[in-house]
């Protein structure tokens, strides 16, 4: 296929529909957030990879182009022409992040078209034996533009969770796994809300603590959870608040207690001038566009106990879901040149609610 119109056309471009028979289809896909449009360290990697079909779909956990609205939007254009050797080939799986707030998200909304009603804000898609939700966690931190879409969103996700965990669909597709820009959990060395012990996405609005994610997405044994926002990678054992529910000493993620986190935002542009990290979101000189910069993410010293594996190394992930039972997660290091530095397996051989909580083995 081609699009276009009578003043030019795109190169032929081409895609893969999905099988029919989903009991042996093993869905794999690339997993980040926080890409840039001005040297982009992933996206090389990830062009050569979608083209050698590698992948059955990618997800872009938020925060695109830094920022979309910018130069009345020629940043974003240009964030799209780059994605194109991607996106033209496979599903371009968005959330919104925080640098897609402006204008009360406007620029998000109308350069991407997701599944469902909501504008891309969050929506729901199967794949294989996999659920997929998608979360705008900027609705608890954008309240500005009222708390209306916060609690749209809440009462979408229960009414999403509850069909997807019913005995009928959590048999047709037994893994249910949420994505969503800001984490919960964290250990970096900033300000950033996760850091923090009430994380407003985990329990819900100051002092009300209405519409807390973490207790709705664990009464419905969501099985992994995946986040951006940290330009860092970070795994965390099976966690609930707090509390770590490995499902044994010798193997953690075999039937674990509580859901995994992963952060992968580590996607992210990077400048250097003159030798130098530029801090500077977006500049001009002769009228061309230089740059947006978004540096690592630190962590802190002491690693808590709840986090598994940590590593500043700019990257993405990949998910490949083997079976029913079985998923499978890397992360690859851009910095050393595409070797994988994390991988673990996620084995659920009953997948439910996390109703009881169990003591580490």
């Amino acid at each position: 296929y081609h699009c276009g119109s009578d003043l030019g056309w795109s190169d032929l471009l081409w895609f893969n529909t999905p099988p029919t028979d989903i009991d042996h289809w093993r869905p794999s896909l690339a997993i980040f957030g926080d890409m840039g449009n001005v040297n982009a360290q992933s996206l090389p990697r990830l062009q050569q990879e979608t083209q050698r079909g590698l992948y059955d779909a990618i997800i872009h956990i938020g925060d695109f182009a830094y920022d979309m609205d910018s130069e009345h939007g020629e940043v974003g254009n240009e964030f799209m022409r780059q994605i194109q050797s991607v996106a033209g080939y496979v599903p371009y799986m968005t959330c919104p992040g925080n640098h897609e707030e402006a204008n009360n998200f406007s620029d998000y909304r109308n350069r991407f078209t997701m599944p469902g009603n909501s504008e891309g804000l969050w929506y729901s898609f199967n794949m294989g034996p996999i659920h997929f939700i998608s979360l705008s966690t900027e609705v608890y931190y954008y309240l500005d533009y009222g708390i209306k879409m916060l609690v749209k969103q809440f009462d979408w996700l229960e009414k999403d969770l509850q069909e997807a965990s019913s005995p009928k669909n959590r048999t047709l597709r037994p893994w249910i796994i949420v994505y969503g820009h800001r984490p919960m959990y964290c250990s970096n060395d900033n300000k950033d809300d996760c850091v923090y012990y009430e994380t407003l996405t985990r329990i819900g609005l100051p002092f009300l603590k209405w519409f807390g994610l973490e207790d709705l997405l664990y009464q419905h044994g969501v099985d992994l959870e995946i986040w951006a926002h940290e330009h860092s990678y970070e795994r965390l054992w099976p966690l609930y608040n707090y509390k770590v529910y490995n499902g044994s000493y010798e193997e953690p993620y075999r039937n674990p207690g509580a859901p995994v986190h992963v952060t992968t935002g580590s996607a992210v542009s990077k400048y250097v001038n003159k030798g130098r990290e530029n801090n500077s979101i977006i500049y001009r000189n002769k009228n061309k566009l230089l740059g947006c910069q978004e540096n690592h993410d630190m962590f802190k010293k002491q690693q808590p106990s709840w986090s598994a594996l940590r590593s500043d190394d700019y990257g993405y992930s990949r998910l490949t879901v083997h079976n029913q039972t079985h998923l499978f997660m890397d992360y690859v290091s851009i910095d050393k040149l595409g070797a994988v530095i994390d991988q673990f397996w996620l084995v659920k051989e009953n997948h439910g609610s996390y109703k009881v909580p169990h003591v580490v083995g």
